[in-house]
């Protein structure tokens, strides 16, 4: 039996039951695409189910306000997927007619689609040819090919895309990418994989080489950055706060915060009014600036390791702009601002 044939089969009896297979309509699939970017289906499971909830069509989606999007998007992070699949929906909404792109090479041209979501639509919507290459893609080929060269390099990238596109069956498509991602996310995984019950370990190199846990190789990333902010928590009569938007590119982009300072180390009260951005920031007029939590909250990205203070300010002074407590569960947050703010108010 060939190699697509064995993962075909595997595939019939052991794929997870998940909502986005019950049906091949392109929305729902890219929906699910998008959200699994960087997120495992475990954690992006209940997203889905949000947004088919509140937005069931595209035409839903490309209606909705940005700050709704991004609101049910708060707390799975890169959200710059959350913008890029608003701007592409009202673009197929007012552009296309609402027609969804049915190829790869008009999946392309939406914003936030690559060669792997392009590839993954196109075979699993409309059974174009073509193959879909993810980590689970990678490790699975790296392993039974026994192949050293790194995924994350220009050759790897090109090597793996041809071998996976020679691999390709002349039918069922979809179900053969879908195949080869579900293998290596359940029975080919990145730890502890089930070697022995493996439908393929008579051909497979790294079974046979005794070098699985090797494969495949990954070039290593620039070293994490590490960085300090310091969020002002302005606490004002009448049970208000103030909010901004982070509109500069970079994480949470659109996305709102209390106001904040950002030090290249760990500041101590003193610092935090001797620095350049604190006439900006703080008001000068208030009763009390009081540091909330002693020891740095770590939040930790993929590129950057946040050191995160809060300081709570009590003023009388009037701002304008200034919203009321109750009223932040309708403002798209940072998840870790979401979690203090939970904290702070119980």
């Amino acid at each position: 039996m060939s190699f697509n044939s064995i993962l075909t089969n595997w595939y019939q009896a052991n794929k997870r039951d998940l909502p986005w297979r019950k049906s091949k309509k392109p929305y729902n699939i890219w929906l699910s695409e998008i959200i699994l970017q960087q997120t495992q289906v475990k954690q992006g499971l209940p997203y889905y189910e949000a947004f088919i909830s509140n937005f069931p069509t595209l035409k839903d989606l490309a209606n909705a306000s940005e700050n709704e999007v991004l609101k049910i998007w708060q707390g799975l992070g890169y959200y710059s997927r959350a913008r890029n699949l608003h701007f592409s929906a009202k673009y197929i909404n007012d552009h296309l007619e609402g027609v969804f792109p049915k190829n790869y090479k008009e999946l392309l041209q939406l914003k936030g689609v690559g060669d792997y979501t392009a590839s993954a639509i196109a075979s699993i919507c409309y059974e174009e040819s073509i193959a879909a290459v993810d980590g689970n893609v990678y490790r699975v080929l790296g392993r039974y090919f026994g192949i050293d060269t790194p995924i994350n390099s220009t050759h790897g990238i090109k090597q793996f895309k041809t071998l996976a596109t020679s691999l390709l069956p002349v039918s069922n498509l979809g179900d053969y990418n879908q195949a080869v991602m579900e293998f290596g996310a359940r029975q080919c995984k990145p730890q502890s994989p089930v070697c022995t019950e493996c439908p393929l370990n008579k051909n497979c190199q790294a079974y046979a080489t005794g070098s699985v846990k090797f494969l495949p190789v990954k070039l290593k990333k620039n070293k994490v950055k590490k960085k300090y902010f310091n969020f002002i928590v302005i606490s004002l009569k009448g049970n208000k706060t103030y909010l901004e938007q982070r509109t500069k590119k970079g994480i949470w982009q659109q996305l709102y915060q209390f106001p904040m300072i950002e030090t290249e180390k760990p500041i101590d009260l003193e610092g935090l009014l001797a620095h350049s951005d604190a006439q900006s920031v703080i008001p000068e007029s208030y009763d009390e600036l009081l540091l909330f939590n002693e020891i740095d909250i770590v939040h930790k990205l993929s590129h950057q390791e946040l050191h995160i203070k809060f300081w709570i300010l009590k003023t009388s002074i009037q701002m304008k702009k200034a919203i009321k407590w109750s009223d932040i569960k309708y403002y798209p947050v940072p998840i870790v601002l979401e979690r203090f703010i939970n904290n702070f108010q119980n």
